[in-house]
């Protein structure tokens, strides 16, 4: 057994212990659900043999009153006991979604090949079929009594029909149980590829303006029909083996209970049994079909648990990508120092950002770029050094970290809300949000509307342009003020008026004497430059030149073709 598998069924059996309270008790309700179930042909024919046969008033009022007495048993125990199992399922199925989530946006990062759409749905479709296993127990339970009490009431009525019931029983669900690898693996296959599915939509959809700019938009739909066909197959070829495996259990449960009523039918007309007897017979066998059907798809219902059990513990059992903290930076602005780092197109790349220094960093490559925001936002898997105030950046407390050093993407997210929840998230920067909102030129954003910073933003800031969400998005990392502030390309998407009055405006707000704050932009745009306090060049994956914006431009030839296009 794989350490996956092993992990899912440690899900399922976490599980039933946390929620063993209302487990049991909805288990024992609805097991007494189906024992009055079962009793009712039984009742009908002691009604038929001890009162209709005999004419008896008296004794058919009072079964009758047996009979509705346990209505009212029936009826209540699978109210509340439904009550019971629903509010378990509901609460592991939420317990298991948080703890993945958890896992996902934990500090430290998650250790896992799966992208983000599948980890969507790991988090909300698997962690519902694991909570479902709750709802499997008390089923299989109570189709178990309902057996076993019709199966008893049978050998007392006749051994031979008994005796039918007590040996074929295990016999089809052994049978039928054979069958549930097959059907683990492949549940676990259509859930794998709806995951993979699912991830390259949540990019298509993410990328899709971009995609049509550069007319890549029909490739990148050739794929997803490529993943959605694959997709598509696994989930047939699951159907077909759940739909097989449901046509022979219905199959055989109805062999059963038909088999039990012929035997019951001869037995009636050779005497052996009494009217009422073959009344409870039929109506036992009748009812035998429910409880043998869903002790026949047990096993289906556990696969499928099974296999979404052991995709939620593949989140929750990986380890974080960062090794816990064991040590603190040292002064409250830091500096940043790279020695050695070699990473994916890196090699053996030396940066030093001094506290207080605003640094321009050009990358020849898009790639370079890339790589040292994804080092510096989660250090991970990379040779050299790394040092923030000193102290090696994995090993810094994430809260820490983030709070002293701020990576703020060139593909950054804006939320649903309003301007000023953008850009104020915490709602505690009323008093520097003019200067950070000036700064950012983002006041030119919220002038345009009359609601001003309280105008709404649309999910993604799909209502807004590429530069006015570059402003708004700027203007929430300058409101953080953090002490080291790294910048991916912040003005790709503003004209050049603009893109000089950000330029002044980050220096201000952030390098003015005494403020302390170090600033790190890496982009190509001459106003960020020429602002900048040092320009640091990186080509092939290491630092070739460095010096102010007017010496490289006049002296590096690969620096001016870089930013001088």
């Amino acid at each position: 057994m794989s350490s996956s598998t092993k992990s899912g069924t440690a899900v399922l059996r976490r599980a039933v212990v946390r929620n063993g309270r209302h487990l049991w008790t909805g288990t024992v309700l609805a097991g007494l659900y189906q024992i009055c179930a079962a009793l009712v042909p039984i009742l009908i024919g002691v009604i038929v043999d001890r009162a209709v046969t005999t004419g008896d008033l008296a004794a058919l009022i009072l079964w009758i009153s047996v009979l509705v007495a346990m209505y009212l048993v029936l009826a209540m125990s699978y109210r509340f006991g439904a009550r019971h199992l629903q509010r378990a399922i509901a609460e592991e199925g939420h317990r298991l979604r948080v703890e993945v989530a958890g896992r996902i946006l934990h500090p430290r990062g998650l250790r896992t090949d799966r992208q983000a759409g599948d980890l969507l749905t790991v988090s909300t479709t698997d962690a519902d079929y694991s909570s479902y296993f709750l709802d499997h127990i008390p089923r299989v339970i109570s189709a178990l009594l309902a057996v076993a009490v019709s199966a008893v009431t049978l050998l007392l009525i006749s051994a031979p029909l008994g005796l039918i019931v007590l040996i074929a029983t295990p016999i089809v669900l052994v049978t039928l149980n054979l069958t549930a690898p097959l059907i683990t693996r492949r549940v676990t296959e259509q859930q794998d590829q709806a995951g993979r599915a699912t991830s390259l939509a949540t990019d298509l959809v993410t990328g899709l303006r971009p995609l049509r700019g550069i007319g890549a938009q029909d490739a990148a739909a050739d794929r997803y029909r490529v993943v959605s066909k694959r997709s598509l197959a696994a989930t047939l070829r699951a159907a077909r083996a759940q739909n097989a495996f449901q046509g022979a259990s219905a199959m055989l449960s109805m062999l059963l209970a038909g088999g039990i009523a012929i035997v019951a039918g001869v037995f009636a007309l050779s005497g052996r049994i009494t009217i009422g007897e073959f009344i409870t017979v039929i109506g036992s066998a009748q009812f035998l079909i429910e409880p043998f059907g869903t002790l026949a798809v047990v096993p289906r219902w556990v696969a499928a648990a099974r296999a979404a059990a052991n995709r939620v513990a593949s989140v929750i059992v990986a380890g974080p990508i960062l090794p816990d903290a064991a040590a603190d930076p040292a002064g409250p602005q830091p500096g940043l120092h790279l020695a050695g780092v070699t990473n994916g197109p890196l090699k053996n790349l030396n940066l030093r950002v001094r506290p207080g220094e605003f640094v321009g960093v050009v990358t020849c490559r898009p790639a370079d770029a890339e790589a040292l925001m994804r080092l510096l936002a989660v250090p991970d898997a990379y040779e050299g050094d790394i040092l923030l105030g000193g102290v090696q950046l994995a090993t810094v407390d994430r809260g820490r970290a983030r709070r002293l050093l701020h990576v703020e993407p060139h593909q950054t997210d804006l939320f649903t809300g309003s301007l000023l929840a953008n850009i104020d998230v915490h709602g505690d920067g009323a008093d520097r949000l003019g200067a950070a909102v000036s700064a950012a030129a983002a006041d030119e954003v919220a002038d345009l509307h009359p609601d001003g910073l309280d105008a709404p933003v649309a999910e993604r800031g799909t209502n807004l342009s590429g530069g006015q969400r570059q402003r708004v998005a700027l203007a929430r990392a300058l409101l953080a003020e953090p002490p080291l502030l790294v910048l991916h390309h912040p003005t790709t998407a503003v004209d050049a008026v603009t893109e000089h009055a950000i330029a002044g405006g980050i220096r201000s707000l952030r390098h003015a004497p005494g403020s302390g704050f170090g600033t790190v932009v890496i982009t190509s745009s001459p106003a960020l430059l020429s602002a900048a306090d040092r320009v640091v060049l990186i080509d092939d994956g290491a630092v070739t030149a460095e010096g102010a914006h007017a010496e490289l431009s006049a002296t590096d030839d690969t620096y001016r073709r870089t930013v001088l296009r």
